[in-house]
């Protein structure tokens, strides 16, 4: 079933809140890419990084705790830290409609700060998303290990969580890539989560989505699924939608079976209403029978020959452990006959 509805009169307040080194260095990666429409929030333990953030607001966590000084890769440390200025972070996030907890897991302050900031946003009424990383494989067992115990916390906490493997970054990148280029793109990975979402709610288009529907589609939902498919020529939209759906990205996930999907397509002005239907099917057939499926378009002629289509799935399972790995385009959807 697919909802078009108009978007509401009051302007949805959206916050985004790094925490810790790596959150930290997403939002800055967030404000020089020229994400809009929303208040980005820094919050750290370590005082000296805090002050080169970018980010407008700076809450420094845990003074007594820490004394400014970092959580030391412990994520006790970091969570102590949080509690510690709970009512700051109270403070920071009131009247937000929805926040982004950003964080890079595995070190002290993000894995264990992040909890604390979501569980304060939920608390608030906010409409709370986790997108985070997962280590890379040369980072250790120890801060894999930390990872994955912080995002356990951080799922008890948040409305649906996102979270971008960044092995898979490797395998896709492949073993020359450099270990900055590799950083960046984990940042590069987080901006895109954010903005897919928050640009469904706030930039005009098309066809524009209520923040209500976003609420149904995320709220209390737990793992998220996002994928991104870009592609240009004459089967741009089927092309970008297989894409999206088959994202090297996702981690034990499948779309197959979603009851909640959110669907941004973004393209010129010469993007045709078959090309977006054709995509629409392709998702629509991947996803649960009853599924609520919510599409935004947006016209940006910078976009020329190319379209980006973002979706973002909630209420599924991951697949048995034997059936692991990439959704397929179902066999149901065939290539349309007419396209070369």
């Amino acid at each position: 079933m697919f909802e078009f509805e108009e978007k509401e009169d009051r302007i949805v307040k959206i916050k985004v809140v790094g925490v810790g080194g790596g959150g930290g260095n997403a939002v800055n990666q967030m404000i020089d890419s020229g994400l809009s429409n929303v208040d980005f929030a820094a919050a750290n333990t370590d005082a000296q990084a805090l002050g080169a953030n970018k980010a407008p607001l700076h809450l420094q966590l845990g003074r007594e705790t820490t004394r400014g000084l970092g959580a030391g890769a412990n994520p006790e440390v970091g969570a102590s830290a949080a509690e510690e200025d709970v009512e700051r972070l109270r403070e920071a996030l009131e009247g937000a409609d929805m926040v982004f907890v950003t964080a890079g897991m595995g070190g002290g302050t993000g894995t264990g700060a992040a909890p604390v900031v979501a569980r304060v946003a939920k608390e608030l009424g906010c409409l709370t998303v986790g997108v985070v990383t997962k280590p890379f494989f040369f980072e250790g067992l120890r801060r894999n290990k930390f990872a994955n115990q912080g995002i356990e916390k951080l799922r008890d906490h948040v409305d649906a969580l996102i979270t971008i493997p960044n092995r898979k970054l490797q395998e896709i990148a492949g073993k020359d890539m450099q270990m900055t280029e590799a950083f960046a793109k984990a940042d590069e990975v987080l901006y895109q989560a954010v903005k897919s979402i928050s640009d469904i709610i706030t930039v005009n288009g098309l066809i524009n989505v209520d923040f209500a529907d976003v609420r149904t589609i995320m709220a209390d939902m737990g793992r998220a699924l996002m994928g991104t498919g870009v592609a240009s020529g004459e089967r741009r939209a089927w092309d970008a939608a297989r894409k999206a759906i088959n994202s090297p990205l996702l981690e034990d996930a499948t779309i197959e079976g979603a009851r909640g999907v959110l669907i941004n397509v973004t393209g010129s002005s010469s993007l045709k209403l078959s090309e977006v239907e054709e995509a629409a099917m392709m998702i629509q057939e991947a996803s649960h029978p009853d599924a609520n499926i919510i599409f935004g378009s947006v016209i940006d002629d910078t976009f020329e020959d190319t379209v980006k289509i973002t979706v973002i799935a909630t209420g599924f399972e991951a697949r048995p452990q034997a059936q692991k790995g990439r959704a397929s385009v179902p066999s149901q959807v065939r290539e349309p006959s007419n396209r070369p």
